[in-house]
C-alpha cells in the first residue's frame, strides 16, 4: 500500500519529532540556572583560599606590584552535572582604593575538565598572575581573596559561583 519512500519519510520525521522533544527537555532542564532557582542539593565546599606569604611588594614601573603565594583547598565535584562541560576556576583578589571603588585582579586559573580534577588541594601555590594596582595605592590596603568558578554547559547560558577566602592587609611599606 505504501511505498518504500513514504515509510522512510514517516521513520525521518518521527525521528525528527523525537529529537525535537528531547531538545525540549534539555532546554526545560536548564531553567535552574536561566530562572535562578535556589538548588538545595549539595554546593561546591571551598574550605582554604589563604595567603601564605607575601614575596614582595614594590612600586615597579609606575604601579605598584605584590607577588604571593597562597594554598587552596576545595572540593568542586557538586558543580559537575550532566550538561557541565567544564569550570573555568580562579582565585580573584578583590580592594577598594580611593581612586577605584571596586578593584579585582585574578591571582591564578586552571580548567577543570573531570571531576576527579574537581578536588582542588594545593599547598603554598605562587600567582600566575601579579597582584598590580595602577594607582600606587595597594599599600596598607585590605585585600578579600575569592575563589570562583565559572560554570561552562554544554547548552544554556554561562553562570558563575564564589566563595569568599580570607582577608590580608599589606603591609604600608615597601619590601
Amino acid at each position: 500500500m505504501h511505498t518504500y519512500w513514504v515509510r522512510l519519510n514517516a521513520v525521518f520525521f518521527y525521528g525528527l519529532n523525537v529529537l525535537l522533544g528531547l531538545s525540549c527537555c534539555a532546554w526545560v532542564s536548564c531553567f535552574q540556572q536561566d530562572l535562578n532557582f535556589k538548588w538545595e542539593g549539595p554546593r561546591p565546599v571551598v574550605d582554604t583560599v589563604g595567603v601564605n606569604e607575601l614575596l614582595s611588594l614594590r612600586a615597579h614601573g609606575g604601579v605598584d606590584r605584590a607577588l604571593l603565594s597562597f594554598d587552596l583547598r576545595a572540593d568542586l565535584t557538586p558543580a559537575f552535572h550532566w550538561n557541565l562541560k567544564q569550570l573555568f576556576v580562579f582565585v580573584l583578589a578583590e580592594y577598594d582604593t580611593p581612586s577605584n571603588a571596586l578593584n579585582q585582579v585574578i591571582l591564578w586559573d586552571r580548567i577543570v575538565e573531570t571531576e576527579e580534577a574537581a578536588r582542588l588541594d594545593e599547598q603554598n601555590i605562587y600567582v600566575k598572575y601579579a597582584l598590580i594596582d595602577q594607582t600606587n595605592e595597594l599599600r596598607n590596603t585590605s585585600v578579600n581573596y575569592y575563589l570562583v568558578w565559572d560554570h561552562m554547559p554544554v547548552t544554556g547560558r554561562l553562570f558563575m559561583d564564589r566563595e569568599q577566602g580570607s582577608v590580608a592587609i599589606l603591609p604600608k611599606e615597601y619590601f
